[in-house]
C-alpha cells in the first residue's frame, strides 16, 4: 500500500515541474521537439500514476473490508461470552449499533486513511520540496496559508467531537424504541397506543436531528474555509508571480508549476481535513467497540480448570443469594433447594419473587453473590460453563426459536438426532399433530424469534427441543402457561417417563401445573418461605395456600 501511493504521489510532482519545463525551455524557444519528447514523459508518468491510484485503491479497500469484518467477529464473539449481567448492563439496542453502525465507521475512516492520509503527507512535504526548489520567495506564502487552515479546522473539529458522542447514543435510542415497537406491536394495536407510540418514535428522532444537524452544520464548514484559503492562496500567489515577472525575477513556467505546487499541498490538507472530519465520529464508535471488546463476562471458567462430564444431575442449592450489581438488596437471600435425579422440583411464588433469577443460578447464566450452587457435587463456578450448559436442557420463560427449520431448532442441542427422535420430542411435547399437519414436515420454515408460529406451539416445540437433547437436568421457567390444561397435563404425563432418570427443576404460576411435584419450593421476596408436597404447603405455608385459593377452590386444592 505504502509503495503504491510513495510511486503514485511521487507521479503527481513530477508533472508540474515538467508542465514548466515545457513552458519555459520548450514554448518560450519555440522548440517544438523538446514539446513532444516532454509531453511524452508526462503522458508516461500520467500512466503510471493512473495505475498506483487504481491499485492503491483496490488494495485499501480489501483491507479496510478485512478490519470491518475482524471487528464484527471480534464484537460478536465477545457478546457471544457474555452473561445476563453485561447484557443487562449494555443493552441490546446499542450492542446492535456498535456491531453495525459503529463497526462502519471505523472500517470507512480505516479506508479514507489508507487512500487518503497515507498520501497526503508525502504529498503535503514533497509539495514544499519542490515548491521551494522552484522559488523560495513564493515560497515564503505556505508559512502565512498553512497555519491559516490548521488552526480554522482544528476548531471546527474541536466542536464536532462532542456531537458525534452524543450522535451515537441517539441511534442506540433509535434502535431501543424501535426494538420495542416490533417486538411489541400486537399489544400496541390491542391497547390502540398508535399515536402514543408514532409520538416517542418522533421524539427520538427529532433528538437524533437536533443532534446531526447541529454536526452537520460544523462539517458543512469545513470545505468552505479549504476552499476559501486555497482560492486566496491562488490568487495571493498570481498577484506576487505576477509582480515579480514584470521584474524579471521569474518565468511564467516556474509561476505555473508554484501554483500547482501550492494546489497539490493544499489539496493533501483537504484530504487531511476530510479525514479529521470523519475522526471524531470514528473515534467515538472505535471507543464503544473497545468498550465492548473489553468488557470482561462475569461467568467465566476458573484458571486450570478441566473438562468435567455431569452425568446424575443433583442439584444443590446452599445459601445461594444474588443481588444485581449496583442494587440496594439482594434478589435472592439464602435459597436452599435439593434437586434429584426422577424427582420434580416445583418453584412458586408471586411475581418478581426471584423464580427465573433462581434458575438463571442452576444454568450459570449468572454467577451467585453469596454461597453456591452445585451440580453432582461440584461448585458450578469451578466447572467450565460449557460443561455445566452441556447438562442443562433448559425452556426459558420466553419461548426463543431461531430462523431456519423446526428441524434446525430441535436439533440445536444435538446435532446428531435422527428425524425418529425429533418425531418422538415432538409427540412428547404435544406438537407431533400440528407439524404433521404442515407439507413440509419436519422441514417447515420457522421465522426469527419463531413469529410464524402461535405462542402455544412456540413454547411446544422449545419443550421439545430440550427432550431431544436428553440433558441431565431440566430446566423450565414457567413452559406451560401458553397451554390449556388439557394439553398441560398431556405434556406432563407423557414427560414423566423421559425425564425419569433426570433432575426436572420447574417454575410454573399456575397451581395446577405443579401440585403433583416430589417437591414443592415456595419463594415470597427473593426467599424460601416453604418446602414439601402440595398436602404439607397447604397446611403449613400461608403464603402458598393464598396462591392456590387465589386459583382454585377449597374443595379443589384438598
Amino acid at each position: 500500500m505504502l509503495v503504491l501511493q510513495v510511486a503514485q504521489t511521487l507521479a503527481s510532482l513530477f508533472l508540474p515541474s515538467l508542465n514548466a519545463d515545457i513552458i519555459d525551455r520548450g514554448v518560450v524557444a519555440g522548440d517544438t521537439g523538446l514539446i513532444w519528447r516532454l509531453g511524452g514523459v508526462m503522458l508516461a508518468v500520467t500512466l503510471v500514476q493512473v495505475v498506483a491510484t487504481v491499485a492503491a485503491v483496490y488494495v485499501g479497500a480489501r483491507v479496510a473490508m478485512a478490519l470491518g469484518r475482524d471487528l464484527r467477529a471480534a464484537v460478536f464473539d465477545r457478546v457471544e461470552t457474555f452473561a445476563a449481567r453485561e447484557m443487562t448492563q449494555l443493552g441490546a439496542p446499542t450492542l446492535i449499533t456498535r456491531s453495525t453502525v459503529d463497526v462502519q465507521q471505523v472500517q470507512l475512516l480505516g479506508f479514507m486513511l489508507l487512500t487518503m492520509f497515507v498520501t497526503a503527507p508525502i504529498m503535503a512535504v514533497g509539495g514544499v520540496v519542490m515548491a521551494l526548489r522552484e522559488d523560495v520567495v513564493m515560497s515564503g506564502l505556505l508559512l502565512v496559508v498553512l497555519p491559516a487552515l490548521v488552526v480554522s479546522v482544528g476548531l471546527i473539529i474541536r466542536q464536532m467531537r462532542p456531537l458525534f458522542r452524543v450522535m451515537q447514543g441517539r441511534v442506540d435510542r433509535i434502535n431501543g424504541v424501535m426494538r420495542e415497537q416490533i417486538m411489541g406491536i400486537r399489544v400496541i394495536r390491542a391497547f390502540v397506543k398508535e399515536d402514543e407510540e408514532t409520538a416517542r418514535f418522533g421524539e427520538a428522532n427529532r433528538e437524533y436531528r437536533d443532534v446531526a444537524v447541529a454536526a452537520g452544520r460544523l462539517m458543512s464548514l469545513m470545505f468552505p474555509t479549504v476552499m476559501l484559503v486555497m482560492n486566496l492562496s491562488v490568487a495571493l500567489a498570481t498577484w506576487l508571480g505576477g509582480y515579480r515577472i514584470g521584474n524579471g525575477d521569474l518565468q511564467v513556467g516556474t509561476l505555473t508549476a508554484f501554483q500547482n505546487y501550492l494546489v497539490l499541498i493544499l489539496m493533501s490538507v483537504m484530504m487531511a481535513t476530510f479525514i479529521f472530519m470523519l475522526w471524531p465520529r470514528a473515534e467515538v464508535s472505535a471507543e464503544r467497540i473497545t468498550e465492548v471488546l473489553e468488557t470482561e463476562p462475569s461467568v467465566l471458567a476458573p484458571p486450570g480448570a478441566v473438562p468435567t462430564t455431569v452425568r446424575r444431575g443433583h442439584v444443590d442449592l446452599r445459601g445461594a443469594s444474588f443481588a444485581f450489581p449496583g442494587a440496594e438488596q439482594d434478589v435472592l437471600h439464602d435459597v436452599d433447594l435439593v434437586a434429584r435425579p426422577g424427582e420434580t422440583t416445583a418453584i412458586i411464588g408471586s411475581t418478581g419473587s426471584g423464580k427465573t433469577t433462581l434458575l438463571g443460578l442452576v444454568a450459570r447464566l449468572v454467577d451467585v453473590t453469596g454461597g453456591r450452587v452445585e451440580i453432582d457435587g461440584h461448585d458450578v463456578r469451578t466447572l467450565l460453563p460449557e460443561d455445566v450448559w452441556a447438562a442443562i436442557g433448559l425452556v426459558p420463560q420466553k419461548a426463543m426459536l431461531f430462523s431456519g427449520t423446526i428441524a434446525s431448532n430441535l436439533r440445536y442441542g444435538r446435532p446428531d438426532a435422527t428425524d425418529a427422535e425429533l418425531w418422538q420430542a415432538l409427540e412428547i411435547a404435544q406438537a407431533r399433530d400440528f407439524v404433521e399437519r404442515r407439507p413440509e414436515g419436519l422441514q417447515t420454515p420457522i421465522a426469527q424469534g419463531g413469529s410464524n408460529v402461535s405462542g402455544g406451539q412456540r413454547q411446544r416445540l422449545a419443550i421439545a427441543r430440550a427432550i431431544v437433547k436428553r440433558p441431565a437436568v431440566y430446566l423450565f421457567d414457567d413452559s406451560f402457561s401458553a397451554l390449556d390444561y388439557a394439553t398441560d397435563a398431556a405434556l406432563r404425563a407423557a414427560l414423566r417417563p423421559v425425564t425419569s432418570e433426570a433432575a426436572v427443576l420447574v417454575v410454573a404460576q399456575r397451581v395446577s401445573t405443579i401440585r403433583h411435584a416430589d417437591r414443592i419450593v415456595v419463594l415470597d421476596e427473593g426467599r424460601v418461605v416453604g418446602t414439601g408436597t402440595h398436602r404439607e404447603l397447604m397446611a403449613t405455608c400461608t403464603v402458598y395456600r393464598e396462591i392456590v385459593l387465589s386459583q382454585l377452590t377449597e374443595e379443589e386444592a384438598s
